[in-house]
């Protein structure tokens, strides 16, 4: 699957980057693409274009707080919205849920 994800915490400093590499870890080893966007203290990281959100399979918001931009998904055929502590603790859980 071609999947997405954007992490975002309050704070912006720690865990949404450890949500980001949690994602990308257990993406790759359960064989998806996938790529990562942060919405954290820096601003937005790694922004995600149309030619990524064009023809992906889901997208996963892993956020505490509203996802900037969150109409670029309006096409992708699933989103799943999970708390970012999930993405930390057990990111194997969402791509069950995909």
């Amino acid at each position: 699957m071609k999947i997405l994800a954007i992490t975002a915490c309050p704070t912006g400093i720690a865990h949404t980057y450890m949500a980001a590499e949690q994602l990308e870890r257990t993406g790759k080893q359960l064989g998806h693409s996938i790529k990562v966007e942060t919405q954290g203290a820096m601003g937005i990281e790694n922004r995600l274009t149309e030619a990524d959100v064009a023809g992906a399979d889901a997208v996963i918001f892993a956020s505490d707080l509203p996802v900037q931009g969150r109409e670029r998904f309006a096409g992708v055929p699933r989103i799943l919205e999970v708390p970012v502590q999930l993405a930390i603790k057990n990111p194997a859980e969402i791509f069950a849920r995909l």
